[in-house]
């Protein structure tokens, strides 16, 4: 039992060590998100999202994604997905969903919008996701 243990507790740093060398070397220097404070809800539920983001190119294979989620009154729900070009420049991004169920658990208001840019590296052969960049913004619902 206290073999397992030390084992168990030895491999602990060897995966924290193992992920933050999976990281791409330019994550906080370069790769850049933002999210506007104000998103929008339309009359038949369509709720849109939106903001900016910036990513450099590199060897590895995969694509990159933004990624977005709105969070109000308890109630949390991804929005749409937009797909990244990574050239280093600044791009904006929109993200929409329309649904009856999506759109009649949200009203005008106080939100929160959380957005991610996120590499799917297929080196391995599956497609393992990698945090570029993350935003969170407090912002309002009209």
């Amino acid at each position: 039992m206290r073999v397992r243990l030390a084992l168990s507790a030895a491999a602990i740093p060897l995966l924290i060590a193992g992920f933050a060398a999976a990281a791409p070397a330019h994550a906080g220097q370069f790769d850049d998100l933002t999210v506007n404070g104000t998103g929008k809800i339309a009359t038949d539920g369509t709720i849109t999202l939106s903001g900016t983001y910036r990513c450099l190119p590199d060897d590895s294979p995969g694509p990159v994604f933004v990624g977005s989620t709105l969070v109000q009154g308890g109630e949390s729900t991804g929005i749409g997905g937009t797909h990244a070009v990574c050239d280093g420049q600044v791009h904006e991004w929109t993200n929409t969903s329309k649904g009856t169920t999506t759109g009649s658990r949200y009203a005008r208001g106080e939100a929160t919008v959380r957005a991610h840019l996120v590499k799917l590296d297929t080196r391995s052969g599956l497609p393992m996701p990698q945090l570029l960049a993350h935003e969170e913004a407090r912002g309002e619902l009209k």
